[in-house]
């Protein structure tokens, strides 16, 4: 259900809106719920992680090797 909504916005930045919307081939009403949509989905992304995921959060190092690390699994189970 589409609901009007009145906005009190600087003229230079309504006119730069208006031109990139256009570039895109989008109304500039399509453009402000595009980004309020991606507003509001990444917060809620955000508050869905569960506390054991959240106490997982980094407990492998970013420079982890995981194929050098198989390989030598296999190499010590097969030898």
């Amino acid at each position: 259900m589409n609901t009007k909504l009145t906005l009190n916005l600087d003229k230079e930045i309504i006119n730069e809106a208006k031109t990139y919307a256009k570039s895109q081939s989008i109304s500039l009403s399509k453009l402000i719920e595009n980004y309020l949509n991606l507003l509001t989905i990444s917060s809620k992304k955000k508050s869905s992680v569960s506390p054991l995921v959240e106490s997982l959060t980094g407990i492998i190092p970013n420079d982890y090797d995981e194929k050098n690390d198989y390989r030598n699994y296999i190499d010590q189970k097969y030898s």
